[in-house]
């Protein structure tokens, strides 16, 4: 079974933290990536905001971010696809905005992480049908 790791730096309404290891975990099975692992962090606006400028020279806020880490022949035991790291403080608000949960948000914004993980991008209106897809099943489970 996939493995997924999550730190959380902020208290997270009971039961969520589970819940979302439970949707990575079965959505990473369907990818065909059960036998690996990946991180989640779950923190603020500001730590989002601090690493988005470290690794990509964007001092600007963002949802979500994706630090892949995979390479075939991996000698982590499970292999690790990378780390997840959401702003809950933007989830918050985009939730609100968009009318539904903080887990609806944050499992649209974890499925959109993994697929970037496993080597997608969306640089044309093709390349966002995948994360549509998975994003929708990350809604389904």
């Amino acid at each position: 079974m996939a493995t997924v790791a999550l730190v959380a730096h902020a208290p997270l309404p009971r039961g969520l933290k589970a819940r979302l290891k439970q949707v990575l975990q079965r959505l990473m099975a369907e990818l065909g990536q059960g036998d690996k692992a990946l991180t989640l962090i779950l923190t603020d606006d500001a730590e989002v905001r601090a690493l988005k400028k470290a690794h990509w020279g964007e001092d600007a806020p963002t949802d979500v971010l994706s630090f892949p880490s995979y390479e075939p022949g991996d000698p982590f035991v499970p292999p690790h696809l990378g780390d997840i790291v959401i702003s809950l403080e933007t989830a918050r608000r985009q939730a609100e905005a968009l009318g539904h949960s903080l887990e609806e948000e944050l499992r649209v914004l974890a499925a959109h992480a993994l697929w970037h993980l496993l080597g997608h991008d969306h640089r044309s209106e093709a390349e966002w049908a995948g994360f549509h897809q998975v994003q929708a099943r990350a809604l389904e489970i």
